[in-house]
């Protein structure tokens, strides 16, 4: 059981890096074009084609339960459990908490929020490919948090 909390910690920590891995490189690598729209104000759908994103790790979650059930992988549950769990707190702090897509979380002005909207909001000045900052979500750099 300790064993099973352990990897779920740290599958969770480790997929704050792929995220930034992700965004960095891929992203804002050779998938741009996936990613464009994320950066630009006027939307013509409430989806993005940026929302395919998800569908890789959520893959990636889904074959860990096939291979724990399957008892191929034992500790495949605790590794797409603490997938799946990242995916949702990413989802909470950045599609809704940060860019509104779901009218909630509007009032949260604690120390983290703010830290995460400041950071989130200088990555998203950088309109294009190049030149960005602050590609993490969850883990952000101290200085966001010690701005006024």
């Amino acid at each position: 059981m300790c064993l099973h909390v352990l990897v779920f910690v740290l599958t969770f920590v480790i997929m704050e890096f792929m995220a930034w891995f992700t965004h960095k490189y891929i992203m804002h690598g050779f998938l741009w074009s996936l990613h464009a729209d994320h950066h630009k104000k006027d939307h013509d759908s409430w989806f993005e084609r940026n929302d395919a994103f998800f569908i890789f790790y959520a893959v990636v979650s889904i074959g860990c339960f096939l291979l724990w059930q399957k008892g191929i992988l034992e500790i495949g549950i605790s590794i797409g459990l603490g997938i799946f769990a990242y995916g949702l707190a990413y989802f909470i702090v950045h599609d809704i908490f940060i860019h509104q897509r779901f009218k909630l979380f509007r009032n949260a002005n604690n120390i983290y929020a703010k830290g995460v909207r400041r950071a989130h909001k200088m990555h998203h000045k950088h309109i294009g490919k190049g030149d960005g900052e602050c590609f993490g979500m969850l883990f952000v750099p101290l200085k966001y948090f010690k701005q006024k």
